[in-house]
């Protein structure tokens, strides 16, 4: 009998491989994204939407980094500038405005949103119509960081 099973069970691995299931690629390559090269400058980016995407009016905003810097919540209380963190960063989004400049403090007012939390991800509810987003990082000062912001355009449907 258990040489019965253990033919009916390689028949049917077979015949299931044959069908055309869908082949799962070894864990080392599963879905990885592709590295950077070790020379590429660091950046901020929207994972989702993307730019040109039509999105609903309640809807889920993710932000990712890559190069060498790392997203970090900012340390507790006031900070001197020799105590801000090389290479450490946090979000800040804005609806319908343009990245600021390099060294800029981002205001803790309207229209930016901070994460000073370490988060990526916000739930955002925005009016029907196009919208320009802006996602700018920031130090432990909140002071902004050269080549760290990207704009994309985004239409919300009605």
């Amino acid at each position: 009998m258990k040489i019965v099973n253990a033919v009916m069970l390689g028949l049917c691995t077979v015949v299931a491989a044959a069908c055309g299931g869908a082949e799962t690629p070894p864990a080392s390559t599963a879905s990885a994204p592709a590295a950077a090269p070790a020379n590429a400058p660091s950046r901020v980016f929207f994972v989702t939407p993307t730019n040109g995407a039509t999105i609903k009016p309640m809807s889920t905003i993710e932000f990712g980094s890559s190069g060498s810097v790392t997203v970090a919540a900012v340390p507790p209380g006031e900070l001197k500038p020799e105590q801000v963190r090389p290479g450490m960063i946090h979000y800040h989004i804005a609806v319908d405005t343009d990245c600021l400049p390099a060294g800029t403090v981002i205001p803790k007012a309207d229209p930016w949103v901070h994460f000073g939390d370490g988060k990526k991800v916000i739930e955002m509810s925005l009016a029907p119509g196009p919208h320009r987003l802006t996602v700018q990082a920031g130090d432990d000062m909140h002071r902004t960081i050269a080549g760290l912001c990207e704009t994309i355009n985004i239409t919300v449907a009605q």
